[in-house]
């Protein structure tokens, strides 16, 4: 879904961006989008490479509470 924003330039910027826009054909919002969305990939670059094979990993997934998680440590080592 798309939505709209509102940015506000300096005009040399935005004479720029649209020198830029008409030589690749590409709309402006695209090449905005597009460098958002490498900043945001970018987040992970910090990691060490091991982290960063695991970031995400429980992205969605059902996780147990702190409660749950002591109770089964706790049982676990009991034993």
């Amino acid at each position: 879904m798309n939505r709209k924003l509102t940015l506000s330039l300096d005009s040399s910027v935005v004479d720029f961006a649209h020198a830029f826009s008409k030589r690749y054909n590409k709309p402006i919002s695209k090449i905005v989008e597009n460098y958002f969305i490498e900043l945001k990939e970018q987040n992970t670059a910090d990691l060490p490479k091991d982290l960063e094979e695991l970031y995400g990993i429980f992205e969605g997934a059902d996780t147990l509470n702190k409660k749950e998680l002591r109770k089964i440590f706790h049982e676990k080592n009991s034993n």
